[in-house]
């Protein structure tokens, strides 16, 4: 992994309304994470399957645009998935009141 996402990491990580961050390879295995092991694999799994889902809409509705950024606000958390070329990022944080 870059130099680059490490200190992106470190950076988010020092956030204090991050609950965990994730980089997640095209095939959804994830290559690190601040979560433990079980909470992983199922935000990798289910964000694969987002990533894809979206992926698809936007390719749908324009085919010369890309996928590019996801948020999405939930009662409990905000999710943030941001795809690159050989792997995601999702990071997981607390909304702010």
């Amino acid at each position: 992994m870059s130099a680059e996402v490490e200190e992106m990491l470190k950076r988010f990580q020092s956030l204090k309304n991050v609950v965990g961050i994730m980089v997640i390879d095209n095939d959804g295995i994830p290559i690190k994470t601040t979560l433990d092991n079980t909470l992983t694999v199922h935000y990798a799994a289910t964000m694969q399957t987002l990533r894809e889902k979206a992926r698809q809409v936007v390719f749908d509705l324009d085919a010369t645009n890309e996928f590019l950024f996801l948020r999405m606000r939930t009662l409990n958390h905000e999710v943030m998935l941001c795809p690159k070329d050989d792997y995601f990022l999702v990071v997981i944080q607390k909304p702010s009141e």
